[in-house]
């Protein structure tokens, strides 16, 4: 996301970075109200996307589901639709909530990882999608795939400070996470139903 931030100063995306929540950036980006943004892949399919996006190498800690009563997350249509498809019940959990759930129970069910076991392929939530200005998003999501992944220390401390986690579980949850979608991923988004 800062890298995104700093290399593009457009603020209609800046907005969409922002809003954080799936469901949220989803309405923004198809209402036409930013020139682009990291979209749900199952909604990605008829827009402009690139290789860009956000992909769990097996399981992602921040997509759970938790036993007892089926309850669909709000805030993410992608996962409640993915534990559909897996037939996995219990209660959706993404994003914070479900990162913060991991590191002080331990337990739910990873649905990146269970997508994984079934099909052999890694998750794609989201791609970067955009409406205009594409050779200049291309120009950006190419410099961002060949740039090592960064953080810096002033965002891990206030990133820290707000989940409650330390530094070596933030990285070991970043860890989870690629960015580029090859066509190994990309045949992972396909089994998804639109």
């Amino acid at each position: 996301t800062c890298f995104l931030q700093k290399h593009i100063r457009n603020s209609q995306f800046h907005l969409a970075m922002r809003s954080g929540v799936p469901r949220k950036v989803n309405s923004l980006f198809k209402d036409g109200k930013v020139d682009g943004a990291f979209i749900s892949s199952i909604l990605s399919e008829n827009e402009n996307c690139g290789n860009l996006g956000i992909i769990a190498r097996k399981d992602v800690l921040s997509v759970l589901v938790l036993s007892g009563e089926n309850i669909e997350d709000s805030e993410s249509q992608t996962s409640n639709m993915l534990s559909k498809i897996l037939r996995v019940d219990g209660k959706v959990l993404i994003g914070d909530k479900a990162l913060i759930h991991y590191f002080q129970n331990r337990n739910g069910i990873d649905l990146a990882e269970k997508w994984n076991e079934k099909f052999g392929k890694p998750f794609v939530f989201a791609k970067l999608c955009y409406k205009k200005n594409l050779k200049t998003f291309k120009k950006i999501e190419n410099k961002f795939l060949k740039t090592k992944t960064f953080i810096p220390h002033y965002i891990m401390e206030k990133e820290k400070k707000r989940l409650g986690l330390s530094r070596n579980e933030i990285l070991f949850y970043l860890s989870k996470i690629d960015y580029f979608c090859d066509k190994k991923k990309q045949n992972g988004i396909e089994k998804v139903p639109c």
